[in-house]
C-alpha cells in the first residue's frame, strides 16, 4: 500500500505577503516588548508585594523562566 500526500494543503496561517502583515509583524514586537517590561517588573517585587498580589515565589520563578515570546 502505497502512502501519499494530500492533494489539498491544509489552511494555513495568513501568508507574510497578505496586505496587513506589516501591522502584524508590530503588534508582535510590541506585545513580546510589554511581556520583557512586566517580566522585568515582577522580578524587582520583594515577597511583600508579591503576596499582595497573590502571587507566590514558585509562580513568580516559572513566569520569570519563560522566553519573552512565550505568554
Amino acid at each position: 500500500m502505497s502512502r501519499s500526500l494530500p492533494h489539498t494543503l491544509p489552511a494555513s496561517r495568513p501568508s507574510l505577503l497578505s496586505p496587513g502583515w506589516p501591522l502584524r509583524l508590530l503588534a508582535r514586537l510590541l506585545h513580546w516588548q510589554q511581556n520583557i517590561r512586566t517580566r522585568r517588573q515582577l522580578a524587582q517585587l520583594d515577597p511583600r508585594l508579591l503576596g499582595d498580589a497573590g502571587i507566590d515565589l514558585a509562580a513568580r520563578a516559572e513566569e520569570l523562566r519563560k522566553p519573552f515570546w512565550r505568554d
